[in-house]
């Protein structure tokens, strides 16, 4: 196993998957200490979770319940055996629809430090200080980034982000109105990035593309930058490309993948060999990743594209067999590791499929 595998392990201390799966299992099912959500919907289940799920496998059984996080009371996800104290509610973007709550205690926090070694590995630099150019509020990636700051000794400056307002806009032909909210955003990281020196950015890439046709704010931010982290929307290898060699040679860049269900997958480190310029790891066994086919539901061969399956294993929150509305390709694990990586993230474009409208985020 990998270091990067070893970490994500000793970073939850999950022990085994096996182990983990039992473990979690054992919390939510039982009367003493699930939820009420999942102790009231296991009566309908047709199946015993303590017993009949016996590996990961098995959470195929479970039906996909992550429509119902639109309305449910957020108290009644909190497992009876944790302190509500100790929870926050947080809300998916609405890429799709309403969005959809979870709670969290220290799930995430488990998952973000060891994102924050996986960082180190990219040669991301301790102190200094980050500007987050993403969404807060009801969304879990502003924590998250504060957290990231934190944990590597830094100031976090933030904006204020509403890309939910953005789909609305471009969703309803307003894409002039979008276009000014843009703006809008980068006027706020220009106040910040002239009177800070802003080390590390986190940023989307129709963001970081708008970012550098603005001369003033992208030389200010070319001159101070040493990493930059990017997530929410897909981006072609073209652009990655002229980002990483053209616009910014000299910072580290490294990608987050993930949302409010599944938890972060962080960028692995290239490796020679790599057909992908980003190869995403999920961290597992928190977070376990499939990738299917959208026409038969089976799993999808390396190299292959395939609609991304996501159950969400943890003390906080069990959530399984959640068929997103992204695609990755599938890829080889890295050296040592057995855990696939996921590659070119993109909206699922079958017959059928929901409309995806990415915006700024």
């Amino acid at each position: 196993m990998t270091e990067l595998a070893d970490d994500a392990l000793k970073a939850g201390g999950f022990g085994t998957a096996s182990e983990h799966l039992r473990s979690t299992l054992s919390w939510h099912f039982d009367p003493a200490t699930g939820s009420p959500f999942w102790l009231r919907t296991a009566k309908d289940l047709g199946f015993d979770p303590l017993t009949d799920i016996t590996e990961i496998a098995d959470l195929r059984r479970f039906p996909d319940l992550s429509g119902e996080l639109r309305t449910v009371p957020a108290e009644d996800l909190i497992p009876r055996g944790a302190v509500v104290g100790d929870f926050e509610v947080f809300e998916s973007g609405g890429t799709v629809g309403a969005p959809k709550r979870v709670v969290d205690g220290t799930a995430r926090s488990k998952n973000v430090e060891w994102v924050s070694r996986v960082l180190a590995d990219h040669g991301f630099p301790r102190q200094g200080h980050w500007l987050h150019a993403g969404p807060t509020g009801p969304h879990v990636v502003g924590r998250t980034v504060r957290h990231l700051a934190q944990l590597r000794d830094s100031l976090c400056f933030t904006l204020d982000f509403d890309p939910r307002w953005v789909k609305r806009l471009i969703g309803s032909g307003r894409t002039e109105l979008a276009a000014e909210y843009r703006e809008y955003l980068l006027d706020q990281m220009e106040l910040v990035a002239t009177t800070q020196n802003i080390s590390v950015l986190f940023i989307t890439p129709p963001m970081l593309e708008a970012v550098c046709a603005r001369p003033a704010l992208y030389d200010r931010l070319a001159q101070s930058l040493k990493a930059i982290l990017w997530a929410g929307t897909s981006i072609s290898p073209e652009s990655l490309h002229q980002i990483e060699e053209t616009f910014f040679p000299d910072a580290r860049i490294a990608a987050i993948y993930g949302n409010t269900l599944m938890g972060i997958a962080p960028q692995r480190p290239k490796e020679a060999g790599d057909e992908h310029a980003c190869v995403f790891r999920p961290y597992f066994p928190q977070s376990v990743v499939e990738l299917l086919d959208p026409e038969n539901g089976g799993p999808v061969e390396y190299g292959e594209r395939g609609q991304v399956l996501v159950h969400q294993l943890s003390r906080d929150m069990f959530l399984p067999n959640v068929l997103e509305r992204d695609t990755a390709i599938r890829v080889r694990p890295a050296k040592g590791d057995d855990i696939d990586g996921l590659a070119d993230i993109a909206p699922l474009r079958t017959k059928g499929a929901p409309a995806a409208i990415e915006g700024v985020y």
